[in-house]
């Protein structure tokens, strides 16, 4: 398993009542500015101690922190809120849980 992404803060949208998918959010700083990723679906999670770990449907991998549930930024939480309005109520904002039930 090779980490592909280490997202500061991250939350689970379930997308068509059946895909679930990471949306991870950085904050940047001056030079670097805030930034965002959805990956292209979960297709297996595994756990340790303190971490997350999502592998997608592409391959990638996201590290995720069991206790940073959430967005990063103003800028993250709009983009969120965009892709949950665009959505029509295809894509609904899951609450935290234990992950590796999905």
């Amino acid at each position: 398993m090779t980490i592909t992404e280490i997202p500061e803060k991250w939350v689970i949208l379930k997308i068509n009542s059946e895909y679930y998918k990471v949306f991870g959010t950085w904050a940047g700083s001056y030079l670097t500015g805030d930034r965002w990723k959805l990956n292209s679906g979960i297709k297996e999670v595994k756990e340790d101690e303190h971490y997350y770990y999502f592998i997608g449907y592409s391959g990638s991998c996201y590290k995720c922190l069991k206790t940073a549930y959430g967005t990063a930024s103003s800028y993250g939480e709009r983009i969120l809120n965009s892709i949950l309005e665009k959505s029509s109520g295809q894509a609904i904002l899951m609450e935290n849980q234990n992950w590796t039930e999905i």
